[in-house]
């Protein structure tokens, strides 16, 4: 027990949010009449932002439905290309970093 909570404490913080950051990505319902959201410029009442949409988007890309995707937030794939990106970065740094490989 004791070396499953060493090896839990030296997973990166940062590599558990990006990941669970794509399982609610997933859980997103993008039809939905009113959701949830975090976006400050929404809170102060403003009716346009450049991130409003993006993991709607991502939800819909994740579904196959390229073309919604697309109209509701171009930078969907682009999202996913950076979010994967850093996965995988911190994978490798914990793999190299601790001699697993």
């Amino acid at each position: 027990m004791k070396e499953f909570i060493t090896k839990l404490r030296s997973v990166p913080l940062e590599l558990v949010f990006w990941i669970g950051s794509l399982l609610a990505i997933l859980t997103i319902q993008p039809s939905a009449e009113a959701h949830f959201t975090l976006c400050p410029l929404d809170h102060l009442g403003f009716s346009w932002c450049p991130g409003c949409g993006l993991g709607r988007s991502m939800n819909l890309l994740a579904r196959g439905d390229f073309e919604a995707s697309w109209s509701m937030h171009p930078l969907a794939m682009l999202a996913y290309g950076v979010i994967f990106h850093r996965i995988w970065t911190l994978i490798k740094n914990l793999k190299t970093t601790h001699n697993y490989g």
